[in-house]
């Protein structure tokens, strides 16, 4: 049979053009957006995402800061430089990008960002609004899955969907979203066990775990779609998803591709995400955030 490929790239430039749009807009207002990207890691796939926002945004006209703190940054190193940038007025959004060092917790640095600046929905108060309803920016993995199939026409309503994967960046929050449109959500993750057990007769899969090649042709059936959200770089520095694209090809019903499936909306949903902060902050402009104090552990624990 033949697998239809869901390339991200048309849809990612249909909301290119709304984002110079927006900019267009703005500039008239006299601003110009801005998004920070905190780095503090040496992963290659992370460099090499963080490069497509530069890239993308350079394009769209909005202003973009990397701030790579390097693989060794502190805990406190980073959570000041979140709260600088949250009380920044120049800077509508701002993205902490993982992984980081080891022995940093994330979680005490993602609640640093200021909610009208988290473009990426990190910050556990934007979840939570997410979970209840409430207007919040969804982490931009999650909601370009969503459009997505919406985007070609594949029905969630009464579905049974699979996401592959439980983290709070793409997992809980894509499982939220389509919860939302009515879809029928089971969530697999490292002790669900055989992957097949839950897919081969799913309308719907997302592989958000981030492992090369862990879903092939026999966990899927003629009428999935599937969609892969991972991204993994092999030593020759080739770039590919979680999905084993040779054997899944020819099996389901359809296909996102990597690259140039899903990474490719993500990237121009953070810019959207961006310009529309903006926008809200020149209506009504932020506080600087009382963010709260970290508690630091000593040696001993």
């Amino acid at each position: 049979m033949s697998t239809t490929v869901l390339s991200g790239k048309p849809l990612a430039g249909l909301f290119h053009q709304e984002v110079q749009a927006q900019v267009r807009s703005l500039e008239v207002e006299g601003v110009r957006p801005v998004v920070a990207v905190v780095m503090a890691t040496g992963d290659e796939s992370t460099h090499w995402y963080v490069r497509s926002i530069e890239r993308a945004a350079e394009r769209a006209g909005v202003g973009c800061r990397i701030i790579d703190l390097g693989h060794d940054a502190t805990e406190p190193v980073l959570a000041g430089v979140l709260r600088d940038l949250s009380a920044e007025p120049s800077v509508n959004g701002i993205i902490l990008q993982t992984p980081l060092p080891t022995g940093v917790r994330t979680d005490n640095l993602v609640g640093l960002i200021a909610p009208e600046k988290d473009i990426d929905g990190a910050n556990p108060l934007s979840l939570g609004r997410l979970a209840v309803g409430q207007p919040a920016f969804a982490p931009a993995t999650a909601r370009s899955v969503v459009e997505i199939l919406e985007h070609y026409r594949i029905p969630l309503a009464g579905k049974g969907v699979v996401v592959v994967g439980r983290s709070a960046v793409v997992g809980k929050p894509l499982s939220l979203l389509l919860l939302a449109r009515d879809a029928a959500v089971t969530v697999c993750h490292s002790r669900s066990g055989p992957l097949a057990r839950y897919t081969t007769d799913a309308d719907v899969v997302v592989v958000a775990a981030g492992r090369a090649g862990l879903l092939g042709g026999s966990d899927v059936s003629s009428q999935t779609v599937v969609v892969d959200v991972g991204t993994n770089v092999l030593p020759d520095g080739s770039l590919v998803g979680d999905v084993d694209e040779a054997s899944v090809t020819g099996t389901a019903a359809a296909l996102t591709p990597v690259p140039g499936g899903v990474g490719s909306v993500t990237t121009v949903l953070l810019l959207l995400h961006t310009v529309e902060a903006a926008r809200r902050q020149v209506s009504s402009p932020p506080l600087a955030p009382e963010a709260p104090e970290l508690e630091v552990l000593d040696a001993a624990g």
